[in-house]
């Protein structure tokens, strides 16, 4: 959801405080360091920017000064008494400088102790130099600097105009506006919406729990345009861009503002950020649960206290749909549309119970929905999401209103659970490899067979059907099966174990 808002004036037509150096790179500079200069005052002063040099001893001096000077001086007019050289130093602070530096000897043998009481009061870079130097050549190496630095900060501008305009003229989606917006500042960014939920994230490798908890110290830029806003682009702690954080940061959301123009709104974010939560878990993109349970959070969605299920529902109807039938339902909700299927993450109340009914008027009409156990934790809920779809590739019957749950179905439940057991894999592997092996070479039907045969156990007439063949032929494939598998296929055990190994092959293909 959008909304109206004072148009804010952009501040990326003006070059910002990363293209001044700060006191600390004038220090560095080989001009300043031949002067021996001894740091009376620095610290987070040091950080000051510097926008200018000015060389003057002049009492008056401060009603020339614009603010971000690194005022240059030996001090020989400045007074000597302790409330005027007080009344003198504050009167520097208040013009703004960068800092004082402060040449010995030449008229002083120390910069005045009243100096270096205020300049620490309030934080003002003082550094005496120990040394003569030039200052015409200090002043003429800091001014080359900086005009370096503003070319460069010309440069990433214009570089960062074409990525975000290229962006923007492509359509690209939210999340890669936002991953370019963190690699450009070299920081994690979040987009978020009015509501403050998570739309998208880029950590850059940090875990996305930390990203999503330092999003309140972090830079902001509004995601607006055209008067109407859609939300916030965040950036959090990280190195100084060329061009400035707060440009990137601006030309990011910009693109986005210009996608949600585009799209006629933010409607697609919502769905943006339940997809890439949907595939997080189930690409298991991020190694720590919590991480996942962030986002999950991020997006209104709540594990703890709550009973959570992964559901597939299969048939046409829209994901967008699926979603919004699902809160009318009171339910949290995660949806996207993952190989044809809407798959979605329900979360209810530990009172509530998801009934068919509710179910089947969230689907929407005429689809089948597939549902995994309870879940109260991220595992559990990646479990129980890969159990609906590991129950929904099982399921080859025509569509049709009808809801199955892989609790009703113990054998799929327990192979889910052990889905991961290598000695499961080996006891499909040794059961099956005689079937496997006639098929490859022969290019034959009898795992499509067996499939249908422990799908309707005790009517093969229904499994011949299922099969598309003849109950003749089917009947032959079957004792062909028994002989390669020196197997009874009327044996109860027999089929369970065949039926186990056959479950477990799919999955280990659907992994794979």
């Amino acid at each position: 959801m959008s909304e109206r808002s004072e148009i804010v004036r952009s501040r990326t037509d003006r070059l910002t405080g990363a293209v001044f150096l700060s006191v600390a790179d004038v220090l560095a500079e080989s001009a300043v360091q031949q002067g021996e200069p001894d740091v009376l005052v620095g610290g987070a002063a040091l950080d000051a920017p510097v926008r200018w040099v000015h060389v003057s001893d002049s009492v008056g001096v401060a009603r020339l000064l614009d603010g971000g000077e690194l005022l240059l001086t030996t001090g020989a007019g400045w007074p000597d008494g302790d409330a005027e050289l007080r009344d003198f130093a504050s009167s520097l602070h208040r013009a703004g400088i960068a800092g004082i530096v402060f040449e010995l000897k030449t008229a002083r043998q120390a910069v005045p102790q009243t100096v270096v009481e205020v300049c620490a009061t309030v934080g003002l870079a003082l550094i005496a130099l120990t040394r003569e130097v030039k200052f015409v050549a200090v002043t003429e190496a800091v001014h080359h600097a900086l005009i370096a630095a503003q070319t460069d900060a010309l440069r990433q501008r214009q570089h960062l105009h074409e990525l975000f305009t290229t962006l923007s003229l492509q359509g690209a989606p939210a999340d890669v506006v936002v991953s370019e917006t963190a690699r450009a500042l070299g920081a994690p960014v979040v987009l978020e919406n009015l509501a403050g939920e998570v739309i998208a994230v880029e950590g850059l490798g940090a875990p996305i729990a930390e990203v999503l908890e330092g999003r309140g110290a972090a830079e902001q830029a509004p995601v607006q345009a055209r008067g109407v806003r859609w939300g916030t682009l965040l950036a959090l702690t990280g190195p100084v861009h060329p061009a400035g954080r707060v440009t990137v940061l601006e030309q990011g959301a910009t693109a986005l503002a210009f996608g949600c123009i585009a799209d006629g709104g933010d409607a697609e974010w919502s769905l943006l950020a339940q997809r890439a939560v949907v595939d997080d878990l189930l690409g298991a993109r991020f190694a720590r649960a919590e991480d996942i349970d962030a986002r999950l959070r991020a997006g209104g969605f709540a594990l703890a206290g709550r009973h959570c299920h992964g559901v597939v529902a299969r048939g046409n109807a829209s994901v967008s749909e699926l979603a919004y039938r699902a809160r009318q339902a009171g339910c949290a909700v995660m949806a996207a549309r993952v190989d044809g299927d809407d798959v979605a993450l329900l979360s209810v109340p530990a009172s509530a119970v998801l009934s068919d009914d509710v179910l089947l008027r969230i689907a929407g009409p005429d689809r089948a929905v597939f549902v995994g156990p309870a879940a109260d934790d991220v595992i559990g809920l990646l479990a129980s999401l890969r159990a609906a779809r590991d129950l929904a590739d099982s399921d080859r019957a025509d569509v049709g209103a009808r809801v199955r749950r892989v609790g009703d179905r113990p054998l799929e439940r327990l192979v889910a659970t052990l889905r991961d057991d290598h000695r499961l894999h080996e006891h499909s592997q040794r059961m099956l490899a005689p079937l496997i092996r006639h098929d490859r070479e022969r290019r034959g039907d009898l795992l499509d067979v067996l499939a249908a045969l422990v799908a309707h156990p005790g009517n093969r007439s229904a499994a011949a059907a299922a099969s598309h063949l003849s109950r003749s032929v089917f009947y032959q494939r079957l004792t062909l099966i028994g002989d390669l598998l020196g197997a009874d296929l009327d044996d109860g055990e027999t089929i369970a174990a065949l039926h186990l190994a056959l479950l477990a092959r799919r999955r280990t293909a659907a992994s794979g």
